[in-house]
């Protein structure tokens, strides 16, 4: 069993150690809770204050050739690229997941339906992906009204089965939100394009938590948000992906302004520009699109390489220690042991799963609850110890042996 000497003997030999000081963490609060929000990192503040101070206040509607504010969400997208195998000129930060993950699906059933796939009309994807991915796809279906519908299946072990002569896209979350479990990318893309699909896929608990290669799985589509493991801050923009292979015949239906050929001309009809501009839509936040590349410029100090292999030593280790030291509890692990089919975070199921997780974050210890009673811990290995997962332990173990929870904890509208 590992001692919290040893926890800290690790962090004294870990070459990530270092990259905890660009994040502003709070004092006595151990943050296992990346995996939805990412911690602030501190060049985040200036670099607001410049945007509020300087570019707008100064600046003002100049800014937006002055300080680069039009090419932002291009020249993020060609920083965030590499982060998910994505090349120059593949990637635009703008809007948020939803939106980007309805340009994607309808571009997606686009290229079906101007193509090979023309009479396929199912959306597959898992009962237990995230929800809003279901809605948008469920939104769509019933938008195009054409008999587009949307297939759900209950387990990874039905996925291939689900994607037959009547599947025109399987999306799917390379990392399940709820359990962690995370999928063969690359085996299920193959399968797809076997069976005449096409792939989106939503990253958003993958990009920048595990090594993501879109070329080398020969993915459609992908879209993800930087407000997670990339530390953009909350509510940042996300961000679409579009290989260059499809750009030419990308189309989408929120044809705003900012995807014309020629947007300051003011024509009255939409000409798409070239490229991966057209996946955008309207006019940008800036504040917070500016902050995204604070949270990017701390990958570019070390390799998604390192990041994996410190997050599946930190959730290994976070799974023995739970197993070990608080064996005599109700708790139920519902995250892969297998590496290759682990995300980023551990979740453990236990019967007051709520209330033990408010017992955590009152002690200290920031994790989130998701239904039915399951308990999150993300690792963000940029700036997450191993002596922060002993403690964390340690506090969970005390917490369930002295029964320090109430089970009538009225629940926040955040859980």
């Amino acid at each position: 069993m590992s001692t919290r000497q040893d926890c800290v003997a690790r962090d004294a030999r870990d070459a990530l150690a270092p990259l905890r000081g660009r994040f502003d963490l709070p004092q006595g609060v151990i943050y296992l809770d990346g995996n939805s929000l990412g911690a602030r990192p501190i060049a985040a503040l200036d670099r607001a204050r410049q945007v509020i101070a300087d570019e707008w206040g100064t600046g003002l509607i100049r800014s937006w050739n002055t300080a680069g504010w039009f090419d932002m969400p291009r020249r993020l997208g060609d920083l965030l690229a590499p982060l998910v195998g994505a090349r120059p000129g593949e990637v635009v930060v703008t809007d948020t997941t939803s939106l980007n993950l309805f340009k994607a699906l309808a571009a997606a059933v686009h290229l079906q339906a101007h193509g090979a796939g023309s009479a396929r009309r199912v959306i597959v994807t898992e009962r237990s992906n995230f929800p809003t991915d279901i809605y948008m796809a469920q939104g769509l279906s019933a938008w195009l009204d054409r008999g587009y519908s949307v297939r759900l299946v209950d387990s990874a072990d039905e996925i291939a089965a689900a994607v037959d002569a009547d599947c025109a896209v399987l999306m799917l979350t390379g990392v399940n939100y709820r359990t962690g479990y995370q999928h063969d990318m690359a085996a299920l893309t193959a399968h797809a394009h076997a069976q005449g699909a096409v792939t989106v896929w939503d990253l958003a608990h993958s990009a920048g938590a595990v090594p993501v290669d879109l070329h080398a799985a020969e993915a459609d589509f992908a879209v993800g948000c930087t407000y997670k493991y990339l530390n953009g801050g909350p509510g940042a923009p996300a961000f679409i992906w579009v290989p260059e292979r499809h750009q030419a015949a990308f189309t989408q239906p929120l044809s705003g302004w900012w995807g014309h050929a020629a947007p300051f001309a003011m024509a009255p009809d939409f000409a798409p520009c070239s490229g991966i501009g057209r996946a955008l839509c309207g006019t940008q936040p800036m504040v917070s699109l500016a902050l995204v590349e604070c949270g990017l410029e701390v990958f570019a100090e070390t390799t998604m390489e390192a990041i994996r292999a410190k997050s599946l030593a930190l959730t290994d280790l976070f799974i023995d220690l739970v197993e070990q030291r608080c064996a005599s509890h109700p708790l139920g692990l519902v995250t892969p042991r297998e590496h290759a089919s682990r995300g980023s975070q551990v979740s453990f199921t236990h019967p007051h799963g709520y209330a033990v997780m408010q017992a955590l974050i009152a002690r200290g210890v920031i994790g989130d609850y998701r239904e039915p009673a399951i308990m999150r811990f993300g690792f963000t290995p940029l700036y997450t110890s191993f002596a922060d997962v002993w403690d964390a332990v340690e506090i969970l173990r005390d917490i369930l042996d002295q029964r320090a929870y109430d089970v009538n904890a009225s629940r926040g509208a955040v859980t």
